[in-house]
């Protein structure tokens, strides 16, 4: 069962932000003038998207928006609208920012995988991937890893295991300690009937992130699977006691395994 949680970049001010003291080192007018518009447009982008991480929407929705009556064009701004717009239901708004973040900065990595995963979202498997693929390939993404991931739960939400796979090994390749790649391989391996690499891709997970209800029921099956009844009783305990209302406690409870 998988549980496609899209990872969404919304850190898009490092070069926004960069070389801003700079500014008033020139002497001509127009470019003072035109670095202090970026400064005050990435300015009130980091502060909408701290309102947006902390669910604060209309504060939110008000320092993007004047981010974006300072500098129209700033994809910073337009994608973390377009995240802020999709989380309210505005999905037609929301893909009108996104389309306008990607030809503002066309190499723009955190848009174009934020995009991608709106469109897989919105049953565009095929442009999702082309979008995962323009991220991952620019050479100054420092989280290739993220759009690798984001390209391979797209696929395996879509049925197409294999592609889902190849995709989750690049990522692991380019971040050997991917959470989200880890358990996502350990749930193919089990679904393929390989439950001793998917014990060893959940093990691996369990290095570099905390147990999920995800995890949980994924070590119960795994481990019953593999006939070791009481790893497979000791992961049902601690998903019964740590997530008693989660689906995946549901499923054990409607199971054989206990």
């Amino acid at each position: 069962m998988y549980r496609v949680t899209f990872l969404f970049i919304v850190g898009l001010l490092t070069g926004a932000l960069a070389g801003c003291n700079s500014a008033f080192v020139n002497d001509d007018t127009g470019i003072r003038k035109e670095q202090e518009v970026d400064r005050l447009a990435a300015l009130n982008t980091k502060l909408g998207i701290g309102y947006l991480r902390e669910g604060r929407t209309d504060l939110a929705y008000k320092r993007l928006g004047k981010a974006l009556e300072i500098q129209p064009n700033y994809a910073g701004a337009l994608t973390a609208m377009a995240l802020l717009l999709d989380s309210l239901g505005k999905s037609n708004e929301a893909s009108a920012h996104y389309r306008r973040a990607v030809a503002a900065a066309p190499s723009d990595s955190g848009a174009l995988n934020n995009y991608g995963s709106f469109l897989c979202r919105h049953g565009d498997t095929e442009q999702a991937i082309a979008h995962f693929e323009r991220a991952a390939s620019n050479p100054l993404y420092n989280a290739p890893e993220a759009a690798l991931t984001n390209a391979g739960l797209c696929l395996a939400r879509n049925g197409d295991k294999a592609q889902a796979e190849a995709f989750f090994r690049r990522a692991l390749t380019k971040d050997p300690k991917m959470a989200p790649a880890l358990i996502s391989m350990s749930e193919l391996s089990l679904s393929n009937g390989r439950e001793l690499a998917g014990r060893g891709y959940l093990q691996r997970y369990l290095e570099v992130a905390k147990h999920t209800s995800q995890s949980l029921w994924l070590g119960v099956q795994i481990e019953h699977e593999l006939g070791d009844k009481n790893a497979a009783s000791s992961y049902a305990m601690l998903l019964r006691a740590n997530y008693p209302d989660a689906p995946e406690t549901k499923l054990l409870l409607e199971s054989d395994i206990q």
